[in-house]
């Protein structure tokens, strides 16, 4: 286990947002598929290019190539919706979820002003957006927690009119937890179709798909690729990349919590784990709980978490607590988990972090399914300026202005002289238009 200190921890933690590594699998897959070798963009962007161009067809061509099957029906039918069933337990699960989530995101103030003075009136005015598609991977297993933290914030905030999309199996269905989570959430525009070619159905629209004003949800490299490409033409809430946990410990934390935490992202493929603490002893022990805890773990799993340790994971000696968050401010992790002594005393020094997990009984994990903020996270460092999904990510702000004659006389002078300034003689004139 490398230790890193001072300017090598820095070093090693600061970082710009950069492309998702390509895995050279991936690569021979593209291949194999198209029978030449490509760059995930230059798939992307043929993919966009005809569903663009073709519509329904083109996607019922790409879901049969890359996924398997060809759907004779795009859309979930209201039947199937209806009918989809899962074990109980799962069942409460879900509405559990949807509960706090909800209940999470209505305390969001989300509402416009309009203030009246002397001046007239200022203000803003707070508008849903209109229609939005949410993307729920489906590739490894059914990601149902991110269908429920994507779409409550939108309907929190006002938007009427959600489509999913999802990719289906080989068999064509769509998982029944994915169709109970949209039922529950009164969605019934579900569609069996995933990747690229489901950001290209949103963005651009086709016969059994709308155009939307916003796409929302991660994805893999070619969803995330192609989000990026049709923004502009739709809205897209972020590029979320592959998933990161930094774990501030002190010498009180329980390195089976510390370790577990670690793995419970390092499971995902790409995933980054960094673990922050101020004991060197506590290092050494979360080493030995580490090996032992992945051992335990069922394959793919352990194959997946393996991967993450030994190719990505940093381990990082602080000389205080102070440092520790400093550092994590550094690196603007997705997850920062906060498993010390004192966690509440720290809270206030963290300035850049996707979300904040404080103490033992609010592990990572549990905040992406029950807490209630959504999951869907900034990664990659963009924490540094971005937020994780909520509900303004599903409004319009529209400032208002309403400007009466006084205010018009005492500030237009002012106005007329920054335009003439600016070389916008005609700005200028306009407002001395009113003034004369």
């Amino acid at each position: 286990m490398q230790v890193l200190q001072g300017q090598e921890a820095r070093s090693a933690l600061t970082r710009t947002f950069n492309e998702i590594p390509v895995p050279d699998a991936v690569l021979a897959r593209i291949e194999a598929t198209f029978g030449e070798a490509l760059s995930p963009a230059q798939v992307v962007e043929r993919i966009l290019s005809d569903v663009r161009a073709r519509g329904d067809d083109a996607l019922r061509d790409w879901t049969e190539r890359l996924d398997g099957h060809r759907p004779a029906e795009l859309r979930v039918p209201e039947a199937e919706l209806a009918a989809a069933q899962v074990a109980p337990d799962l069942h409460e699960a879900i509405l559990t979820a949807i509960r706090r989530v909800r209940a999470f995101y209505e305390q969001q103030p989300a509402h416009g002003f309009l203030n009246h003075g002397p001046d007239g009136a200022l203000g803003q005015l707070v508008r849903p957006l209109s229609r939005v598609g949410v993307y729920v991977p489906g590739g490894l297993a059914p990601l149902i927690s991110t269908l429920i933290h994507t779409a409550v914030p939108a309907q929190v905030a006002g938007v009427s009119d959600i489509v999913v999309t999802t990719p289906p199996a080989r068999d064509g269905r769509v998982h029944p937890a994915i169709l109970v989570a949209a039922r529950e959430l009164g969605l019934t525009q579900v569609f069996r179709v995933g990747g690229a070619q489901a950001i290209a159905a949103l963005a651009y629209g086709t016969a059994s798909i709308g155009a939307v004003d916003k796409v929302a949800g991660p994805g893999n490299l070619f969803v995330v690729i192609a989000k990026r490409m049709v923004y502009g033409q739709t809205g897209i809430e972020s590029l979320p990349g592959p998933t990161e946990t930094l774990v501030v410990a002190d010498d009180s934390a329980d390195p089976r919590f510390v370790a577990a935490d670690l793995l419970a992202q390092a499971e995902h493929n790409g995933a980054e784990p960094v673990l922050v603490s101020t004991s060197r002893e506590l290092l050494i022990r979360v080493q030995a709980e580490l090996n032992g805890q992945l051992e335990a773990l069922p394959e793919p799993n352990r194959g997946w978490a393996r991967d993450s340790v030994q190719a990505r994971m940093k381990v990082i000696l602080a000389g205080t607590l102070e440092e520790a968050v400093e550092l994590a401010n550094l690196y603007a992790p997705e997850h920062l988990c906060l498993l010390t002594r004192d966690p509440w005393s720290l809270l206030g020094l963290v300035q850049r972090a996707g979300g904040v997990f404080v103490g033992e009984a609010s592990m990572e994990a549990l905040g992406d399914y029950v807490a209630g903020p959504s999951h869907v996270m900034p990664t990659g460092g963009t924490a540094r300026f971005m937020s994780p999904v909520n509900v303004r990510d599903f409004q319009n702000i529209i400032s208002v202005v309403g400007l009466n004659e006084g205010a018009l006389r005492r500030i237009g002078p002012a106005g007329a002289t920054l335009a003439r300034a600016e070389g916008l003689e005609a700005h200028a004139r306009a407002i001395e238009s009113r003034l004369s």
